[in-house]
């Protein structure tokens, strides 16, 4: 029996976005950006007082992570965007729930 020294060595587990092997800026940044608002607007809309946080972030991120999704490249992209879009649904469902877009008392009708 005669064993190898130095070919079971482990490489270092990299996390990428690019699984296709090419650059995907703009597609990795929308795609980080869904994810983050989502995140925003899902904790935000567990609180009260942050209503018209979560309600905006919520919309910008569930409109921007449609439109990321449409331009993505990759699985990876597409997954990160998927959990961006849910959040920032339900974070601006939770936010239009507890006060909605503006400020409790306003009122469009002068």
């Amino acid at each position: 029996m005669r064993l190898a020294i130095g070919h079971n060595r482990r490489h270092p587990i990299r996390f990428t976005l690019n699984t296709d092997g090419r650059p995907h800026p703009r597609e990795n940044a929308m795609a980080i950006a869904t994810l983050v608002c989502g995140l925003v607007a899902f904790v935000t809309g567990f609180i009260v007082a942050a209503h018209m946080i979560a309600s905006w972030v919520g919309t910008v991120g569930f409109w921007g992570g449609l439109y990321a999704q449409f331009v993505s490249s990759t699985t990876r992209q597409r997954a990160l965007i998927i959990v961006g879009i849910v959040g920032s649904f339900v974070g601006a469902a939770l936010g239009i729930v507890h006060g909605g877009f503006f400020p409790r008392g306003f009122s469009l009708r002068g």
